[in-house]
């Protein structure tokens, strides 16, 4: 799934450049995808549209986020840090923060791969037609180890 996500953002500027769901299911399976990764990562991402018209509400700058027994256990530690220090830097506000949290929630299986994690931080900015900073990708295509040191 996710590497039909990353083909999606790749090709298409905004989700609205996007085709139709039946034409875009049909250039998906043109460049190589299974139809059950194709149909999983649509479906993920109509839960992604549906939660940015959820989480829409303002949030106070000040308000402090507690994750849940079950948030700890799927999103593990390196993404909850990871998560921390996007806010941290004031690149992840609070209603993104919880688009992130919610697509990953939604992600079958125990304990989420941080890499796995960037593409949904990464998503959730294309979902919202905002373009992160060179810093942010950075951190998001970029292994820890092949960073240069200046």
């Amino acid at each position: 799934m996710f590497d039909v996500l990353v083909y999606l953002y790749e090709t298409y500027w905004r989700p609205d450049a996007c085709p139709d769901h039946a034409q875009l299911t049909r250039k998906l399976t043109a460049v190589g995808f299974e139809n059950e990764e194709i149909q999983e990562a649509l479906s993920w991402l109509q839960g992604l549209a549906a939660a940015g018209e959820a989480v829409q509400a303002e949030q106070s700058p000040h308000a402090l986020r507690v994750y849940s027994a079950s948030e700890i256990d799927h999103l593990g530690e390196a993404s909850i840090s990871f998560i921390s220090f996007l806010e941290s830097a004031g690149v992840l506000p609070g209603p993104m923060r919880e688009m992130v949290i919610d697509r990953a929630m939604a992600i079958a299986g125990n304990g989420m791969e941080l890499d796995d994690l960037k593409i949904i931080v990464l998503m959730v900015f294309w979902s919202l037609g905002e373009e992160p900073d060179a810093l942010i990708l950075d951190e998001l295509f970029v292994a820890p180890e092949d960073r240069l040191i200046h």
